[in-house]
């Protein structure tokens, strides 16, 4: 048994040291530069431990910038110079990632165009919902009813616009890429878009690569021993690019099979070829990940990325997080169709962002087209539903070091809704609405 007992986090709290969290560490760095032996990261955690335990002095108990330090020296003594390097990156971008919260400045997007950012913005000012005030009062007038059909309106612009941008390209595009952070809408946006497609001939033949994770036992875990299916190296990526290139080719591959009951893959198990009109599509989470579709030329490739975007200020003048709209819509769909609380998509909610903002945002530079998903009236259901949950989650995680990243978006989240009028009838909200995807009542099949 360890000698260590405690760990000093950032913010001054201390908490049990918990070795596992160092093996997940280290496992995550090597899956990164392909390494999927997590017996190798349990040898190193343990050398971590005894190096802390003999250098530090009796009594110590270590920061968490000490046992990362430690981390990095015996991962690159003991020769896994590419996982030290993995690790040691990762631990630089989530210290900027922490210094841009501190500094908590006004939230301009560094990766969605700033021409996208200035029509959603000026069509919430024309609309007179730029801000919760403006939009409480809307509501009071009795303005619900236009306020949807606007914006239903204005999402089915984007989606047409980008069919119409698939068509124009259809004599060389051979993939549709529907991509974009979770719950932001792919589902049903991808739907859309095939029907469209439809119309013209063409036609969506869907790959999903989910089929492509890698055994249970061999998926990176979060800080808190989660296996972690957020990460696209959760993915054989290798397996993926050769099935791609063996489709646009003419061949027919056989599509493994996850059951994601057992954890395992079934290799080689559905036959699928690609025929005349028929365009592949892959609605991912990481489908702007250049690993994913690396084999591909660009030219080949037409890459769609969802956000909600909404541009709504608070009483403070800060904008509504976008995060924070897909961590709700993500607790009803979690909820409706995981039997998953709402209560554990927001404990989990920290390594899905982490994953996002290394994985995801940093590519929506490289997509041929952007899709607003935002509804500026979604946030008066969800209080409906949620908000004297995030009111309590507030209270139960105020004192609990070890849930800081809850508790911090559970009192911002809280705060919000606490401003916003309540919807408690969504019967106004059309059935083939992207929002549907989240609060149920679609005419489409999820």
């Amino acid at each position: 048994m360890t000698k260590i007992k405690n760990v000093v986090k950032r913010s001054g709290a201390t908490v049990p040291f918990n070795p596992d969290r160092i093996t997940n560490a280290i496992y995550r760095a090597a899956v990164a530069v392909g390494g999927r032996d997590r017996s190798i990261a349990e040898g190193l955690s343990a050398k971590v431990t005894q190096y802390l335990e003999k250098n530090l002095p009796p009594g110590h108990t270590p920061s968490v910038e000490e046992i990362q330090d430690a981390v990095e020296k015996v991962l690159v003594e003991e020769g896994h110079s590419q996982t030290a390097k993995a690790y040691i990156i990762y631990r630089q971008e989530r210290a900027k990632q922490r210094e841009r919260e501190a500094q908590d400045g006004p939230r301009l997007s560094q990766n969605i165009p700033w021409e996208k950012i200035w029509h959603v913005l000026d069509w919430a000012v024309t609309h007179g919902v730029h801000t919760i005030e403006s939009y409480n009062q809307r509501l009071e007038s009795g303005d619900l009813a236009e306020i949807i059909e606007v914006a239903e309106a204005a999402y089915n612009k984007d989606v047409s616009e980008a069919t119409e941008s698939i068509i124009e390209r259809a004599e060389e595009v051979r993939m549709v890429l529907i991509t974009g952070p979770s719950s932001s809408g792919k589902t049903t946006t991808t739907i859309k878009i095939g029907q469209r497609l439809e119309k013209e001939g063409l036609k969506l033949v869907a790959l999903n690569v989910d089929n492509y994770f890698f055994d249970l036992e061999l998926h990176p875990k979060d800080e808190f021993g989660d296996y972690d299916f957020e990460t696209p190296q959760a993915l054989d990526l290798a397996l993926i690019n050769e099935h791609l290139q063996a489709l646009f080719a003419g061949k027919e591959v056989l599509i493994p099979y996850y059951d994601f009951k057992t954890g395992e893959r079934q290799d080689e198990h559905t036959p699928m070829q690609l025929k005349e009109k028929e365009i592949l599509l892959i609605d991912s989470l990481h489908g702007l990940f250049p690993d994913m579709t690396r084999t591909i030329p660009d030219e080949q490739k037409f890459k769609l990325y969802l956000e909600p975007l909404l541009q709504m200020k608070d009483s403070r003048g800060k904008y509504v997080r976008w995060t924070d709209i897909r961590l709700i819509r993500r607790m009803l769909r979690d909820a409706s169709h995981r039997a998953y609380k709402p209560r554990s998509t927001l404990e989990h909610w920290h390594y899905v962002r982490a994953s996002e903002l290394r994985n995801i945002i940093p590519y929506v530079n490289t997509a041929d087209h952007i899709i607003n998903s935002a509804m500026p009236f979604e946030l008066s259901l969800y209080r409906a539903r949620l908000g004297a949950d995030f009111a309590q989650w507030e209270k139960d995680y105020h004192d609990d070091p070890l849930r800081e990243d809850a508790y911090t978006r559970a009192k911002r989240v809280h705060a919000v809704l606490e401003e916003i009028l309540p919807i408690e009838d969504d019967g106004p909200v059309p059935k083939d609405s992207v929002l549907r995807e989240f609060i149920g009542g679609s005419v489409y099949q999820y």
